[in-house]
């Protein structure tokens, strides 16, 4: 089910995009975005703080949000999000 993410690049820049989960073009919205994506699929990627660690993949969700949430500042999740363990501190 697609749904939409909200960031930011380490230089400021802003992004929205929407995780299609499709794997001819896994996010619509940001060529930058896009292309950071790209560059990680078929790397291994963890899930959450503790794992499981998958490889990226532009069909799996879970995965691409996965990238976004390690690489950028990630500010807000939109319905539908697959649901990352996170640890406090």
């Amino acid at each position: 089910m697609p749904f939409t993410v909200t960031g930011a690049f380490a230089d400021g820049a802003t992004y929205t995009v929407q995780v299609t989960g499709r794997a001819d073009r896994p996010v619509i919205g940001s060529h930058r975005a896009a292309a950071l994506v790209g560059l990680h699929q078929g790397a291994p990627v963890s899930l959450s703080p503790t794992g499981p660690v998958r490889t990226v993949a532009g069909g799996d969700e879970a995965t691409v949000l996965a990238v976004l949430q390690e690489y950028t500042d990630v500010l807000d999740e939109g319905p539908g999000a697959p649901r990352r363990a996170r640890i406090p501190g």
